[in-house]
């Protein structure tokens, strides 16, 4: 394909894409040298003191050209696309089909199949730290203040399980668990401010699209700062304490030296849930042949 060419997608219709939903959106402190491995040589990583920032987005989409589907997608680091940066994915946990083929061959992300299955369970709640209790003062947390010994609250706990493929040695598996906000509650909360915000985004350099894309993510969105997530493997899972669990904790039981086990398992800084979520995806540019470069396809 030609340098500039854009790719459509009979199945999705023609781009820009809609998705409608809610998300999660969290930071974690990735070391450079594991999201370098999986970084093209075209980019520069953004990096300080050895760090970039990684971490994952966890969608909930009611709406699509794929129908209503869910998405994990772990990001590796950023990179610098000048006067800004943005993130690159290393792998994404799509429960459709249909979604998982348009990344893999139009907008050439590291789509996975996946299955996401979702339980309620109830868990004593967390009391607030003076941090958090100022952000729930103006509305910026999911928590309602200190809560006294005998209080619970609902926590919603999803499992996502890439469905393993015969050419697939190892399989991943996570899980996360996230602090409910009751209706009744929900409808006086303060949801955050609503934002615009354009994100480039930069793929490809798989078995399905050698070559490098470039396309525009446009989100709108209500944007509130809620509890960093807590990762940990299972057996570690098991004996975290009490005041822990009331936080979302995520744990990873397979490929534990690959890139998305390390992402995941890096020490999370922030969170934002976005609520009432419209995202507008263009069709991406071919930016860079995999014929006039001598970068190898992406191993992670």
């Amino acid at each position: 394909m030609e340098i500039g060419k854009t790719r459509n997608s009979s199945g999705y219709g023609k781009p820009p894409w809609i998705f409608k939903g809610s998300a999660l959106y969290q930071l974690h402190l990735v070391k450079a040298e594991t999201a370098r491995a999986c970084i093209p040589k075209e980019f520069k990583l953004v990096e300080a003191f050895g760090y970039t920032l990684g971490g994952f987005f966890l969608a909930n989409y009611e709406d699509s050209p794929a129908g209503v589907f869910d998405e994990l997608v772990v990001l590796a680091g950023l990179v610098w696309n000048p006067p800004t940066s943005c993130a690159w994915a290393t792998k994404v946990f799509v429960n459709s089909n249909e979604a998982c083929e348009h990344g893999r061959k139009e907008v050439g992300l590291p789509s996975h199949v996946a299955s996401f299955s979702k339980r309620i369970t109830a868990i004593p709640k967390q009391k607030s730290n003076k941090t958090i209790g100022f952000l729930n003062m103006i509305g910026m947390t999911t928590t309602t203040g200190t809560a006294s010994s005998n209080s619970i609250e609902d926590c919603m706990d999803v499992q996502v399980t890439e469905v393993k493929s015969p050419c697939v040695e190892d399989s991943c598996s996570f899980n996360l668990t996230t602090t409910l906000v009751p209706a009744a509650l929900s409808l006086g909360k303060w949801m955050g401010p609503t934002i615009k915000m354009s994100l480039p985004s930069f793929s490809g350099r798989t078995e399905y699209t050698p070559d490098l894309f470039k396309y525009s993510c446009k989100i709108q969105c209500r944007v509130r700062a809620v509890h960093p997530t807590k990762v940990s493997r299972n057996s570690e899972l098991e004996q975290c304490s009490e005041q822990d669990k009331c936080s979302s904790s995520i744990s990873t039981t397979t490929m534990d030296h690959s890139t998305s086990a390390a992402v995941m398992l890096s020490k999370p800084i922030f969170a934002l849930k976005f609520s009432c979520m419209t995202m507008e995806v263009e069709a991406p540019v071919v930016i860079s042949n995999c014929s006039s470069s001598n970068n190898p396809l992406r191993t992670c």
